[in-house]
């Protein structure tokens, strides 16, 4: 890789066209899982790692040229960004982070809160070019915590939602199914 620290994704940043942050390849981090935040300060889910050993999750690596983490961060807002040596093959990287949200970091709801699909789809869209069909499987199998669908895909809500062709849209629209969640509309 560069030499650069670097982070790991394994959400929207597994999605290349999302981001413009060079050197990007798939990766695994070990002793991580993906788990649905349900917080009363947002109105939707929110996509995080946690901690688990054990588990496993794929995503990309990519370097943050001159440790210039300001528009990452900005992105990641909601999140704590931490440094990790568990992602196999860094590449090099001078540093690694993740960025994750603590259960303590923000009050949890007691329902769970709509996940948007125009944000799902990015992550599947994602998952797709990066590890296949069988990557998509494992995203579904290996995320916890689901909760009712928004469909927002005519009108997207997620600021870098991504156009989807209609075998991609057809993959999500069969997982969601598979797994059994509600399907909201756009408002509910």
């Amino acid at each position: 890789m560069t030499g650069d620290p670097c982070f790991f994704g394994y959400g929207s940043l597994v999605n290349r066209k999302t981001h413009t942050y060079p050197n990007a390849r798939p990766a695994v981090a070990h002793g991580w899982r993906r788990m649905w935040r349900h917080m009363q300060t947002r109105q939707v889910a929110v996509l995080t790692g946690v901690p688990a050993p054990g588990s496993e999750i794929e995503g990309l690596v990519a370097a943050v040229p001159g440790a210039d983490w300001h528009a990452l961060d900005q992105r990641e807002a909601a999140y704590d960004r931490v440094l990790t040596r568990d992602v196999a093959d860094d590449g090099g990287a001078s540093e690694l982070a993740i960025y994750w949200i603590p259960e303590t970091k923000h009050r949890l709801t007691d329902a769970p809160r709509p996940i948007l699909l125009s944000y799902l789809d990015v992550c599947v869209q994602g998952y797709l070019t990066e590890f296949g069909e069988d990557g998509v499987q494992r995203f579904f199998d290996t995320t916890e915590n689901w909760g009712p669908i928004r469909d927002d895909r005519a009108a997207p809500v997620y600021p870098r939602h991504q156009q989807l062709t209609g075998a991609e849209r057809d993959l999500v629209d069969g997982h969601i199914a598979r797994l059994g969640l509600d399907r909201l509309g756009p408002s509910g």
